[in-house]
């Protein structure tokens, strides 16, 4: 193992850190910059891998925990009406990340004791509320939900532990007690994955270093109609349309789909159709049977005649597809070398960004998908973040869009924050901003409420300088847990304008007219405390926050 990568990393993290605005610490940045490289592939915001850190005092050795669903991330307010095909793999990771130079047997030890107390579905999570805190147990909660209402699909478990340090020596010892801890987990669940992975100073920097592909080579199974040397029509071999797809090492690149806004169906009609029609053993070829793909791109170009080179590729329509011919190839790799049928491929590059939209909405909108999923192809997003941009802000429309042109998280605002901030203003529900960050824009009428009845980009822009502002304050102190501060968080921004406008029911046309330089850091800092304080008097947990009474609360210490 590398001193040197040790030495780098360190240096690194340092400088990462006096980048980033959001941690008052470098032990609690360690977590965030862990996290963020462990699970680059996932194509989590800054948000989403934010959300999943839960450590900083009764943790039971998580520092993170994060749940998936077929790679895609699962919170407490999706679990309600989750469905997943049969064979689907639920997925839960659990990190440990110490800025210290050596692995220690304790770390592991503890994810025994705790994998022995809330995976074991005998004992009721309940029982160990003054053992754990609330996000850990939410999140264990989450899984045996999940779990519990997935378990007529036949779901495969998979459970990864990572434990990351800036070590470069592993003792046998703690391989000893990682092994334990698969046995332990494997006795609750004997057909489950276990994985326990030790991160040290060279794998981490080498995943720091990793650039996530973007530039990807597509073979064409004949020579491709193209009109204007920039759009393609062609045939590609299912063969190395499988190999576009995924990576090096065999998994689905979750980065090109992140604009398709359907979600993997699993065995509904369309894709029983699908892998049928991919067993098939007749002289039918695939594409005359399948409607095909539609990839966009901000740049492609002919290698020759049968090859083309694509610059950020986006799946946008055809995901079923995609992932039909994915299943079946992973699961008879030998018909690879074989395989002679092809898919229809259409790949577009945009002209602007409202040609883009059209595209995802027309080619997404021709069957039933719920119009929440479609919300940021709305005109009104990329007015906002055209808006944004001309200031100096950067609104991620299009996820992690801006993070990977390196922008920094301070100059970022997320579609789901926006939406908090929003509601939590001019709905008065922080509530709602804290317990459903992935389906607040799902109803109409709010959406309605807080989009389309305001439609003044000045008030959107403010809303988000106020939201990062206030955010910036909150995460600045080092006394509170990183739970503490997302729960608070929203009641602060509340409390704060409320305060300074001197009244409750806020409009749009308030924070128009608000004086921003008159929102200061020692308003902030009072409210901040005030509202920490009353959150501490009534539980101090994410139920509190999570409850629809506790702004009551925040109201009564507004009228003293």
């Amino acid at each position: 193992m590398s001193k040197n990568a040790q030495i780098l990393l360190e240096n690194l993290i340092e400088q990462e850190f006096q980048n980033n605005d959001n941690y008052s610490s470098i032990s609690d940045y360690f977590e965030f910059f862990s996290a963020s490289q462990i699970l680059k592939n996932q194509g989590l915001s800054d948000d989403e891998v934010d959300n999943g850190i839960v450590g900083k005092g009764l943790d039971g050795g998580c520092d993170s925990i994060y749940l998936f669903l077929n790679n895609l991330l699962i919170t407490p307010d999706v679990v309600e009406h989750i469905s997943a095909p049969k064979d689907s793999i639920l997925e839960m990771i659990i990190i440990q990340s110490k800025k210290t130079t050596s692995f220690g047997e304790d770390a592991v030890m503890k994810w025994k004791t705790i994998s022995g107390n809330l995976l074991d579905l005998s004992k009721t999570i309940t029982a160990f509320t003054t053992r754990y805190n609330t996000d850990v147990l939410e999140a264990f909660t989450t899984f045996r939900n999940t779990y519990t209402r997935l378990i007529t699909s036949r779901v495969k478990l998979k459970f990864r532990f990572y434990y990351a340090t800036l070590a470069s020596e592993l003792h046998p010892n703690v391989i000893q007690q990682a092994e334990e801890l698969k046995d332990n987990i494997r006795g609750l669940f004997p057909n489950a994955v276990v994985d326990v992975t030790f991160v040290d100073s060279d794998t981490l920097f080498d995943m720091y270093n990793a650039v996530i592909e973007n530039r990807v080579n597509l073979r064409f199974a004949d020579i491709p109609i193209s009109p204007n040397q920039k759009n393609y029509v062609a045939l590609v071999d299912l063969k190395s349309y499988f190999n576009f797809i995924v990576d090096n090492e065999g998994n689905v690149r979750k980065s090109f789909f992140d604009s398709n806004v359907r979600d993997y169906q699993g065995k509904n009609n369309v894709n029983s159709s699908i892998s049928e029609t991919l067993h098939r053993t007749d002289n039918n070829d695939f594409w005359w049977l399948n409607n095909g793909v539609t990839v966009l791109a901000s740049e492609a170009t002919l290698v020759n005649n049968r090859e083309l080179q694509i610059v950020n590729p986006e799946i946008v329509n055809g995901l079923q597809t995609s992932m039909e011919i994915y299943n079946y190839f992973s699961e008879n790799r030998e018909a690879l070398e074989s395989e002679k049928r092809s898919v229809l491929l259409r790949i577009i590059v945009p002209d602007n960004e409202e040609s883009r939209d059209q595209i995802i909405f027309a080619t997404n909108n021709q069957t039933n998908i719920p119009k929440a999923t479609l919300r940021v192809t709305d005109p009104i997003h990329l007015q906002i973040e055209m808006y944004f941009k001309s200031r100096g802000l950067f609104y991620d429309r299009r996820k992690n869009y801006y993070k990977n042109q390196g922008r920094k998280p301070a100059e970022m605002v997320g579609v789901s924050f926006l939406a908090q901030c929003l509601i939590t203003i001019f709905l008065k529900k922080p509530d709602y901003a804290r317990a459903r960050p992935s389906t607040l824009l799902n109803d109409e009428k709010t959406y309605n409420e807080l989009y389309k009845k305001n439609n003044d980009l000045e008030v959107f822009y403010r809303v988000a300088v106020l939201g990062k502002k206030i955010q910036k304050n909150v995460r600045s102190v080092s006394d509170y847990s990183p739970a503490e501060k997302s729960d608070i968080l929203y009641y602060v921004l509340y409390a704060v304008i409320a305060d300074v406008l001197n009244k409750k029911n806020i409009t749009p046309s308030d924070i128009k007219d608000l004086d921003m330089d008159s929102v200061t850091d020692a308003i902030i800092e009072n409210i901040r405390n005030r509202v920490y304080e009353i959150y501490k008097q009534h539980g101090g947990n994410g139920r509190v926050a999570k409850s629809a009474e506790f702004i009551q609360y925040i109201d009564n210490m507004l009228n003293e």
